[in-house]
């Protein structure tokens, strides 16, 4: 690995940095006092249109989208700082637009669908969803049973997907569909783009996760496409799909170590104030081994993802890498929390701080975008033989 961060790139970090701490870190105690009271973990109208407008006039809008369709075209790596910066808050916030979806439609999108589709969603005036799991099939994309049909000019589709994030509220949902029963995974896979209003295309319901957060299970009932929104090559749709769970996965690894950074600042604060039985708890043994422990973790993390980040940029294979950190990163931070948490006592149990949202929102990326067992399954058969 041979890389060092452009000043350009130090000095995108710092913005992103900036805008966390100035804009989303003080939206904490209200996010956090109404998701006590039981409601949504969301912004406000308000809110979610100042930080909108912020965040849009500072230039963080379309950081890694092509600069022909109005985004910065920035690589991987200066991705990690800015994932690192807005890991730090549990204030609900993305920056337009979601990295993952974006390199799928990157990859495949056609002129019609650039123009239709691409384009408005790097600019923020839409909103994005995925459909990849189904009832009874995650992580094995080989079961899955969701079919499209070609009928005429159209594609037909059938079959249910769930967990799917922003599905209510998406202009557009990418479904991934079988259209070759024999193949599937291997060349029988294919991605459709579905508008909201599509006849046949229906939002079942809405399924309350940890942390307050909602995913969705969605129907498609004789769903019928125009044949245009076929994403990339017919059969051909595993390996786009792949490249969107992978960037979703570098993503999470970023996130991680911004969560776990700010889990052990709040620890180190607390440490160092907290006194019992006649000694600060920073200069308890346990306590500085928990420390120590987490700082050196972190580094290893964010090594790991820069690593992984840089080879994306050259073009490399970087699939078990980014299994490796996907695990390593969600894994450590999650470990980093709960440290935290046990060092604060009855404080650190609290809907009043920020621990326990890390905690929970790490619970689920610990399953999410693939289980940490099924990435440590991909490095094994890299390093044992399949």
């Amino acid at each position: 690995m041979h890389f060092d961060l452009s000043d350009e790139h130090r000095m995108l970090a710092d913005l992103a940095q900036r805008f966390v701490d100035t804009e989303l870190l003080p939206l904490e105690p209200a996010v956090l006092a109404r998701h006590a009271r039981g409601e949504p973990l969301a912004l406000s109208e308000a809110e979610r249109a100042r930080v909108d407008q912020v965040s849009r006039d500072m230039g963080l809008w379309g950081l890694d989208a092509p600069a022909d369709v109005g985004g910065a075209d920035l690589p991987a790596v200066a991705m990690v700082a800015v994932n690192e910066a807005m890991g730090r808050t549990v204030t609900p916030f993305t920056l337009p637009p979601d990295s993952p979806n974006l390199r799928m439609l990157m990859a495949t999108v056609t002129e019609r669908q650039r123009a239709a589709y691409l384009q408005p969603y790097v600019a923020g005036e839409t909103i994005s969803a995925i459909g990849i799991s189904e009832p009874g099939a995650g992580s094995d994309p080989a079961a899955m049973t969701t079919r499209a049909v070609c009928d005429g000019e159209d594609w037909v589709l059938n079959g249910r997907k769930i967990w799917i994030s922003r599905a209510a509220e998406a202009d557009f949902t990418i479904v991934m569909a079988v259209t070759d029963p024999e193949k599937r995974a291997r060349g029988g896979m294919s991605a459709f783009l579905v508008d909201r209003d599509t006849p046949g295309f229906r939002v079942e319901r809405a399924i309350p996760m940890l942390g307050g957060h909602l995913t969705y299970e969605v129907a498609l009932e004789d769903c019928r496409v125009p044949g245009w929104k076929l994403l990339g090559v017919e059969g051909q749709g595993f390996a786009p799909m792949q490249l969107r769970l992978g960037t979703r996965r570098l993503q999470m690894a970023g996130w991680s170590i911004g969560m776990a950074q700010r889990a052990l600042e709040i620890m180190a604060e607390h440490a160092r104030t907290r006194v019992t039985f006649g000694q600060r708890l920073a200069d308890r043994g346990v306590v500085q081994g928990w420390a120590a422990n987490a700082a050196t973790r972190i580094h290893a993390a964010r090594l790991m993802t820069y690593d992984a980040a840089w080879k994306l940029d050259q073009g490399r294979e970087a699939r078990v890498e980014i299994s490796m950190v996907k695990a390593f990163a969600t894994e450590m931070a999650w470990e980093v929390v709960d440290r935290a948490m046990q060092a604060l006592g009855a404080t650190g149990m609290t809907l009043e701080l920020p621990l326990q949202l890390l905690a929970a929102k790490l619970r689920t990326m610990r399953i999410y975008d693939g289980p940490t067992e099924v990435h440590h399954w991909v490095v094994a058969r890299d390093v044992l033989g399949r």
